[in-house]
């Protein structure tokens, strides 16, 4: 028999999913204790309610709550879990727990969390031992002025590969660090659906590059098809003067924006004849 203290958790964690609009699972297996303290505390600032407790309380909460297609999230409960929730958007979550995380040394066991790539380029080893040690993982080095280095770049795990014991302890010597600190977003319910974390990431830079070249086509084709846009109009004013000016000094038509460029051709024109003429 479940026990009344249970229950109540249970019940409250149920008040807290229905009244939240956004309710994601992370997962916080290899997070340390203080780091997860100092993330709670900036996440509570920023509107975002972390609950924590065991699995499969947290199971039943969700299934009770009977929101719309919970099951596809409780599907997603996995690890050390704990539900994460706000009233913001789920694209602003997952950003907001990627900016919140660190860096990282592999450790033999973990899951590589994306491709692991070693590029090429100088090392501080001086050869040795290091050469054979190097080989085992898959990276080929030569030496240059008395060091090691990196022949290409090598994908030495990739996204899912289980970390070896030898690739740990030479990716720490390599001083890289592939992995992240922090809370891990597997999915997010929002609205009767389901988002993975991998369909919420943006990349910022090249959105905004898309955004600026969409605005620079946009502005194009205005100007091209003389649509009279505010942001536009002054630009299709300059074209239509030039366009008009070029019509006038064309049919050598004498206005006060035509005389100069009509006086200079008749000028070069005369010029031109007189030492055709030798004059």
């Amino acid at each position: 028999m479940v026990s009344e203290s249970k229950q109540q958790i249970v019940r409250e964690i149920i008040t807290k999913v229905k009244e939240y609009p956004i309710v994601g699972v992370v997962n916080m297996q290899s997070l340390p204790a203080q780091q997860l303290q100092v993330m709670r505390n900036t996440l509570r600032k920023k509107g975002v309610e972390i609950v924590m407790t065991r699995k499969r309380l947290l199971i039943k909460a969700l299934q009770d709550s009977q929101k719309q297609n919970i099951e596809q999230l409780v599907q997603t409960v996995k690890g050390m879990p704990a539900l994460i929730m706000t009233k913001e958007n789920p694209f602003s979550l997952y950003a907001t727990l990627q900016k919140n995380k660190s860096e990282a040394p592999a450790k033999a066991g973990q899951t590589a969390p994306r491709n692991i790539v070693v590029k090429a380029g100088p090392t501080s080893f001086a050869p040795g031992p290091i050469i054979s040690e190097l080989a085992a993982v898959g990276i080929k080095t030569k030496v240059d002025a008395g060091k090691l280095t990196i022949l290409s770049d090598v994908t030495v795990a990739k996204e899912g590969d289980t970390i070896s014991s030898k690739l740990a302890e030479t990716l720490k010597r390599l001083d890289i660090k592939p992995m992240e600190i922090g809370l891990d977003l597997v999915a997010v319910w929002e609205s009767g659906m389901v988002f993975a974390a991998k369909q919420l990431h943006i990349d910022e830079a090249e959105f905004m590059r898309q955004i600026i070249e969409a605005a620079q086509w946009a502005t194009n084709l205005a100007v091209e098809t003389a649509y009279p846009a505010a942001d536009v109009i002054e630009v299709l004013v300059q074209k239509a003067f030039r366009d008009a000016k070029a019509v006038g000094v064309e049919a050598a038509f004498m206005t006060e924006e035509t005389k100069d460029a009509l006086l200079a051709q008749a000028e070069a024109e005369a010029l031109a004849v007189q030492k055709e003429a030798g004059l």
